[in-house]
């Protein structure tokens, strides 16, 4: 229960980020609980956004290959650009392509120096 706390959190903070800074945001339905299509969708004139939020501590984030397969063939059928938005405590959110995601037999995975260095900042994606 605790990690489905603090992934609803981290995605409420997204949904109040991006809400203030002039975007339509959408929160999916059942997000958390399957892993059909990215957990926040963001709007803006010319720009549009799945993100898929994630706050973990570790140095590394694995995606669970079946989830992260599921936001591929979710960004490839709607044409949206899928991101996983990734926080750590008292650091920054990265916003992080697909593409940069290093696959592994059972996950996604990319660490958290590449995905400061390859992700963009909140403030990069105004």
């Amino acid at each position: 229960m605790r990690c489905y706390v603090k992934g609803s959190r981290a995605e409420r903070e997204l949904i109040d980020y991006f809400s203030t800074k002039g975007f339509c945001v959408i929160r999916a339905a059942g997000s958390g609980v399957n892993s059909l299509s990215p957990d926040i969708l963001i709007f803006r004139r010319g720009m549009q956004f799945g993100i898929e939020a994630k706050a973990w501590e570790k140095e590394n984030l694995n995606i669970d290959r079946e989830q992260f397969l599921n936001l591929k063939k979710w960004e490839d059928i709607s044409g949206i650009t899928c991101l996983v938005g990734w926080r750590r405590n008292r650091e920054p959110w990265y916003m992080v392509p697909l593409a940069v995601f290093k696959e592994n037999p059972k996950s996604f995975a990319i660490n958290w120096e590449n995905a400061k260095g390859l992700g963009k900042t909140l403030e990069e994606m105004q």
